[in-house]
């Protein structure tokens, strides 16, 4: 891509709070239409780096260009260039649906006649039309999430930043949300977004980073990490935990590019999975139970950043 496609630069870029360093020296180019996922356990350094991007926080060093313009002295003309989809939604709850977006719309400064044409546009949209006057209040998660996205373009962003944009939602409810975000990238907004769940940056991201300590671990297509990190499939292998322990002693002599043992059950990273099961049997062990499953992002994330909690 030409650097005419490069919405969001970053050279050395620095985060620090006190003798705290948030984000530690990273490099990175965003370009139009890309969905660009931050991945990384909590305190990596996502949000820091999210809220640098989004001009609410100048960084402590190096170089960030947003637009073309610098964050720091241009921050109001780039803000009105973004849409913010916060990890928890600040929808006012006293108006109804359709006047939460006409009412974000003024902030703007936008016509009062361009607001409410994108607010009917918006509402269709995220297929809320037919609760545009009801109050947001009794609107299920789901419904209030899709509200939250439809009011974050109601400027008509070319950059829109997601913060966890489906965290709490049952199943159903986020594939509505992903559906609604694939459509947007389908006509070129570029999407920035932080998320814990692997499946959702599968799925929504072109190219992401697993960053830890402030720093990126990795960087690519979430294909490209998966084949970089990750064997092609992996052994899932559950025993009684009175034998497990000679089981996994017995597992060192079936080949596999890693195993990992759990509290619960053995993991054999490896190429066949059938093939390694029927060595496993092969050496006398039975496990309880078996599953063959392909190599996952969330098998690269937990080698990348560990099994660890962060508080």
């Amino acid at each position: 891509m030409s650097d005419r496609d490069v919405l969001v630069r970053a050279r050395g870029l620095i985060k620090r709070f006190g003798g705290f360093t948030a984000v530690d020296g990273v490099d990175f180019d965003l370009y139009r239409g890309e969905a660009f996922g931050f991945l990384g356990p909590n305190g990596a350094g996502k949000s820091s780096t999210m809220r640098m991007i989004g001009c609410v926080s100048p960084p402590s060093e190096g170089e960030l260009t947003i637009l073309g313009g610098d964050p720091v002295k241009d921050g109001s003309a780039i803000r009105a260039h973004l849409g913010v989809v916060p990890q928890e939604d600040t929808l006012d709850v006293e108006l109804t649906v359709r006047e939460n977006l006409l009412v974000y719309g003024r902030y703007f400064g936008l016509p009062r006649r361009v607001i409410r044409e994108r607010t009917e546009q918006l509402l269709e949209f995220v297929q809320l039309e037919d609760r545009a006057r009801d109050k947001v209040e009794p609107l299920s998660g789901g419904m209030k999430r899709r509200l939250t996205i439809a009011r974050s373009l109601i400027n008509d962003p070319d950059i829109l930043i997601l913060d966890e944009p489906t965290t709490g939602l049952d199943p159903q409810a986020r594939h509505v949300v992903w559906d609604r975000l694939f459509r947007l990238k389908q006509r070129g907004v570029t999407l920035i977004l932080t998320t814990h769940y692997m499946d959702e940056a599968e799925q929504l991201c072109d190219r992401l980073v697993v960053m830890d300590h402030g720093r990126f671990a990795a960087e690519g297509s979430p294909r490209e990490l998966i084949d970089r990190y990750c064997s092609p499939e992996v052994l899932e292998l559950r025993f009684d935990p009175l034998l497990k322990e000679a089981a996994a002693e017995k597992l060192k002599d079936i080949p596999s590019e890693r195993t990992e043992v759990l509290a619960d059950r053995i993991l054999l990273y490896v190429r066949d999975g059938d093939a390694a099961l029927a060595a496993v049997r092969s050496l006398g062990l039975e496990p309880m139970t078996s599953l063959v499953r392909r190599g996952s992002l969330e098998d690269v994330f937990l080698l990348l950043t560990g099994r660890r909690l962060e508080d």
